[in-house]
């Protein structure tokens, strides 16, 4: 394959990150120096942390690339130093064409510039000249749907609006290689289907490479050519989307594991920081089985006061369709939870999903709109046949099976 073709090539790309333990944490300056007067020879512990290790890749022009792999697997590292914001600790990465990207909320934009500002500091930063912005600026602010905001200042923008206007303005202004992280999980279900959309067209349309991260399976299956798994920093495997997929899953696959430990699982928008989920326990251990009762506990953390904490829990199949959701918020069982605190909210559920492999979502939020802590495809579950399951001709007709109550007439 001659350079021509390629759009990313990465040779030996790793990164390395030094984690510093046993520090002690102060308020004030003042503490900080009488600390280190009484302690002086006290060190903080330091190691080492690769979150990428060795990887190598090719990407040709014109493809469309999932890269997928569990919470902490490398998967933002990898896209920050394609787009240039991190620098690499070993190995090099070649770009063959102009970059837009749309990564973590916060990114990219000047908070204290307004809406219509960033789209040109943006352009500017692309290499674009003015007059090549304002051919684009009308379809970024049609596509964004901020328009009544374009002279407000993005720091007041919510999550969602601004990453409408960050992915209007990535996928708009003329990149041959667009890269997207999981930021689309802000937005609606409706502008989520929109910008999956706007990528399938920048690739077979206008011939662009993209570059997209996802923990939707669904998504990926759908929109791109192959995918890239990354496991600890690693590169498991890379080629046809079906195959990577399909062994990522079979390898995911916990089989009902009685403790989901969740607290060092990396948040993305700063979530967990005041709300953390740190672990998720089912049934007790025991098998989950389809049409039996399951027991749920929850185990968290806060360091802020929170008025109307709610909690749920998502179960998708392993292509990411969302089939049940369980709230607390429908049985008024919200809480107010004070700071500093730590607890357990806990559930009985019955379980009525067809036996099989699922995914998990766990999440919290404050009041109706503000999310507090999210993991997305934090496990993947099995249900296991229960005494009344039907078998044979009956037992793939659905996902979900609910009780009813039947009553039988019958006529000579």
């Amino acid at each position: 394959m001659s350079s021509k073709d390629i759009a990313v090539s990465v040779r030996g790309l790793s990164k390395s990150y030094t984690i510093a333990h046993n520090v002690e944490k102060h308020s004030t300056m003042g503490e900080a120096m009488l600390h280190r007067f009484k302690n002086p020879l006290q060190r903080a512990e330091k190691e080492t942390f690769w979150a990428l290790r060795d990887v190598e890749f090719d990407i040709e022009q014109g493809d469309v690339v999932g890269i997928i792999g569990r919470n902490g697997a490398g998967k933002s590292t990898l896209l920050k130093i394609l787009s240039q914001i991190t620098e690499p600790t070993k190995g090099e990465i070649k770009l063959y064409g102009r970059v837009g990207s749309l990564l973590e909320v916060g990114t990219g934009f000047h908070p204290e510039l307004t809406g219509r500002e960033n789209i040109f500091l943006n352009g500017a930063i692309l290499g674009m000249r003015r007059a090549e912005i304002d051919k684009q600026f009308d379809a970024i602010v049609d596509f964004s749907e901020v328009e009544n905001f374009l002279d407000t200042p993005v720091k007041r923008y919510s999550s969602g609006m601004y990453v409408r206007l960050a992915f209007a303005v990535a996928a708009h202004l003329n990149p041959e290689i667009l890269i997207i992280d999981e930021v689309l999980a802000v937005g609606d279900a409706e502008f989520q289907k929109k910008c999956l959309g706007k990528m399938q067209d920048v690739s077979s349309r206008e011939g662009k490479t993209v570059v997209f991260v996802s923990h939707n399976m669904g998504a990926v299956r759908g929109l791109c050519s192959s995918a890239i798994w990354l496991k600890n920093g690693q590169l498991l495997d890379y080629g046809p989307t079906s195959t990577v997929i399909n062994s990522y899953l079979s390898s995911s696959a916990e089989h009902s594991k009685g403790f989901i430990d969740l607290k060092q699982e990396p948040r993305l928008h700063g979530w967990g920081e005041r709300f953390k989920i740190c672990g998720l326990s089912l049934n007790n251990g025991m098998p989950l089985m389809h049409g039996q009762p399951v027991s749920v506990a929850i185990n968290f953390e806060s360091t802020g006061s929170i008025q109307d904490v709610v909690v749920g829990l998502g179960i998708s199949t392993l292509e990411g369709v969302r089939l049940l959701t369980y709230e607390s918020r429908y049985l008024g069982e919200n809480k107010d939870i004070n700071q500093n605190t730590k607890g357990t909210i806990s559930a009985q559920m019955e379980c009525y999903l067809h036996p099989g492999q699922y995914s998990l979502d766990i999440g919290a939020g404050a009041g109706d709109t503000e999310v507090i802590d999210y993991l997305p495809a934090c496990s993947i579950i099995e249900i296991l046949p229960g005494p009344n399951t039907p078998h044979g001709l009956y037992d793939t007709f659905a996902s979900v099976r609910l009780p009813a109550e039947w009553n039988w007439v019958t006529t000579q």
